[in-house]
């Protein structure tokens, strides 16, 4: 197809398209003339890709083409695809002084995580704000929700074994890490309302 078809079929705009070839972002085409090129479903679903981790996930341009350049590799692996998505969306590294307690959670639940794990940062940082407002009952139930984690961590990667091949399963792995986080905090507001109109909604109406 040619570059207009690609847009109308992928709904992106030929100029972002080009702009995205300039970047890296989306592979050249096949050259059918010295000013044509010619594009495969293999660059609509690459379009597709780069749209959702700009629009929902949020990553920056850099980002993007560090979680892209995995994926293209040769030799894909799921497990250094995934810890590029997890960095490309980490927080920055800052000093939240809860770092010790991070480290202990992490080894009563006997996960196997990366001294430079950006999510290390960030559960820090959120039981470090928790503390500040005075939360605890939350930071009570924190070992509850590390061990519905776990679960939910055994399903994205029972999800990635279920594809056929290493190229599916990085790419299904860096779509539910980026896409996942989104997913989950939809789950848990339909959830939430959910328990709150059984546990609350009848002693509201009243």
């Amino acid at each position: 197809m040619r570059i207009a078809e690609l847009s109308r079929r992928s709904g992106i705009p030929v100029p972002t398209i080009k702009y995205y070839l300039r970047e890296g972002l989306l592979p050249p085409g096949e050259l059918s003339s010295p000013n044509q090129a010619r594009y495969g479903e293999e660059h609509l679903r690459r379009l597709q890709l780069v749209r959702t981790l700009l629009e929902i996930g949020r990553l920056p341009i850099a980002g993007i083409k560090e979680v892209l350049n995995e994926i293209d590799r040769p030799d894909p692996n799921v497990h250094a695809a995934m810890g590029r998505a997890l960095n490309a969306i980490g927080p920055k590294e800052t000093d939240s002084g809860v770092d010790g307690e991070v480290d202990e959670l992490i080894s009563r639940h006997g996960w196997r995580v990366s001294p430079t794990a950006p999510a290390r940062q960030a559960v820090a940082e959120v039981i470090a704000a928790l503390r500040r407002l005075g939360a605890i009952s939350l930071l009570d139930r924190l070992d509850d929700l590390a061990e519905l984690a776990g679960r939910i961590g055994e399903i994205d990667l029972e999800t990635v074994a279920d594809q056929q091949t290493p190229e599916d399963m990085v790419y299904t792995a860096v779509i539910g890490t980026i896409m996942g986080d989104r997913l989950l905090a939809g789950l848990r507001r339909l959830a939430q309302e959910s328990a709150s109109a059984e546990r609350y909604g009848n002693r509201l109406k009243s």
